[in-house]
């Protein structure tokens, strides 16, 4: 019985989103053709509210071991559910509004999204590499699917296919990763691997199975040289999918990458830091340099994405209890003002997504004051302005690469960062200092509460991770001690 409630508090949070999402397909089709599909909407937000409350929940029980020793609940998995949780609740109150009047599939939105935060959160809290396979093949198959949601969209169509091939070819990677991880080692267990390498005799076949591993996540992050997927289906996607897809299973995949690398390759840290400083320096350099390019707004922020994972990446090279804690902060960092961005977008341009360019978004401070106020507050924390939560989250991170004498990498990340101040200030300056178009086929409806209340959260919560961001580093910390300590005991609840 003390096993069995032990499991159902390991996966609590998981359990709940999975529940509300098989309620949500069983009442859509209870509900009559052309009516709201509101009530489902609200329906994935009290489950993704009940989740985040689970999720905290499981916070007093310190490190807590289920499904024989496969789920690791700790500080480090409580802190990427809580802020997957809240990238969910935010791309749910975003898109309440988002589908009323075009799509009659609306539940079924609401459904995939509650399905691939269940996927992703099993990825955090899991220590076996088949029960991380599990949970990336959950969270991947929402996002194909709502990545070509508008169906009527031809951009839509192609982003979802290229986003499913490329994302199969490379899971196949990340499978014959962890294929190889068995064969050096005799198990899948993250712990298991850890102790196994320090007396293996195949040291090659191991570096080799994290190279498979690498190019696998690195693709689910939109690392260079694996980012070739993520402009285009940034651009087709549905505006509140793109800060979803953004943000959410990329935190998912780096916390699997932070478990693998910091405890279960930890003594091959020589060999892997080196492959990763290489990562992260030229998604930086191709990101930024790429975005300079762009004038579709989408297009921009995909790119810049690219670059934001090159400096989540330098936190790797870093000590293990600097770095661990400076990704996790960065983490929240970069959830927080680029889920807010693409819920601006949201507003901005509904479901048509008429206006994309630069040249559209002119002017839009004297339509829209307040937007455009938020937007460039998003916008100069991305650049790293001082008082936000991008300024803080690179400072951690190139100040954990200066204390482990990354001394050229937090360089280039610095020059890249002052490269990614000319587009992003490109875009303020169409925002202010330019006129509007008269032919802009803008989104003039009034915010809905609910637009206003996900706008509030991510603007307050940049703010204060800039201003205030005692708490959250406090937590980061803590997530990485549990992070980098092995298991040594495995609870009742594995047995």
């Amino acid at each position: 019985m003390q096993s069995l409630s032990a499991n159902i508090v390991a996966l609590l949070p998981e359990y709940i989103l999975t529940i509300a999402g098989i309620l949500i397909m069983l009442f859509e089709p209870l509900l009559p053709s052309g009516s709201s599909r509101k009530p489902l909407g609200w329906l994935a937000v009290a489950g993704t509210v009940a989740a985040g409350l689970a999720s905290w929940y499981q916070l007093g029980f310190g490190t807590l071991h289920a499904f024989y020793g496969t789920i690791q609940v700790d500080a480090f998995s409580v802190f990427f559910h809580l802020l997957i949780a809240a990238i969910v609740l935010v791309t749910l109150l975003s898109s309440l509004d988002y589908f009323e009047g075009n799509a009659t599939h609306a539940g079924e939105y609401f459904a995939l999204v509650l399905f691939g935060a269940v996927g992703m959160m099993f990825m955090t809290c899991s220590v076996e590499l088949l029960m991380v396979f599990i949970g990336l093949e959950i969270s991947s198959i929402s996002t194909y699917i709502m990545a070509g949601f508008r169906k009527g969209k031809a951009t839509g169509v192609e982003a979802s296919i290229k986003y499913f091939l490329l994302g199969s070819f490379a899971t196949a990677f990340f499978l014959y990763g962890i294929a190889l991880a068995f064969g050096a080692t005799g198990s899948t267990s993250i712990t298991a691997i850890s102790q196994a390498l320090g007396s293996s005799t195949t040291p090659r076949l191991a570096f080799l199975s994290l190279a498979m591993i690498l190019i696998g996540l690195g693709f689910k992050v939109s690392a260079a040289p694996f980012h070739v997927w993520t402009p285009d289906v940034y651009q087709g996607a549905p505006a509140p999918v793109v800060g979803m897809m953004s943000t959410a299973p990329k935190m998912a995949a780096f916390a699997v990458l932070l478990r693998i690398t910091f405890l279960g390759f930890a003594g091959m840290e020589h060999r892997w830091s080196a492959l990763i400083w290489v990562l992260a320096a030229l998604s930086m350099t191709i990101g930024n340099l790429g975005a300079l390019l762009q004038r579709d707004v989408k297009r921009l922020l995909a790119y810049s994405s690219i670059a934001h994972a090159g400096y989540l990446l330098v936190a790797f090279t870093a000590f293990p209890q600097d770095g661990i804690a400076a990704a996790c902060f960065y983490a929240a960092a970069y959830s927080a003002m680029q889920v807010g961005a693409f819920t601006v977008i949201t507003q901005l341009t509904g479901y048509d997504e008429h206006i994309r360019t630069l040249d559209d978004y002119a002017g839009l401070a004297l339509k829209r004051p307040v937007l455009a106020a938020v937007f460039g507050f998003f916008l100069l924390s991305l650049i790293g302005i001082p008082f936000t939560g991008g300024f803080f989250g690179k400072f951690y991170v190139f100040t954990a690469a200066l204390h482990s004498d990354r001394v050229w990498l937090a360089v280039i990340g610095l020059l890249n960062s002052g490269v990614a101040c000319f587009y992003y200030l490109r875009v303020l300056g169409a925002l202010y200092s330019r006129q509007p178009r008269e032919d802009t086929d803008l989104a003039t409806s009034p915010l809905t509460v609910p637009a206003a209340v996900a706008l509030t959260f991510t603007a307050v919560a940049t703010l204060l991770l800039g201003i205030a961001p005692g708490r959250i580093i406090s937590l980061a910390q803590r997530s990485a001690t549990a992070a980098s300590a092995p298991a040594t005991t495995i609870t009742n609840a594995s047995r």
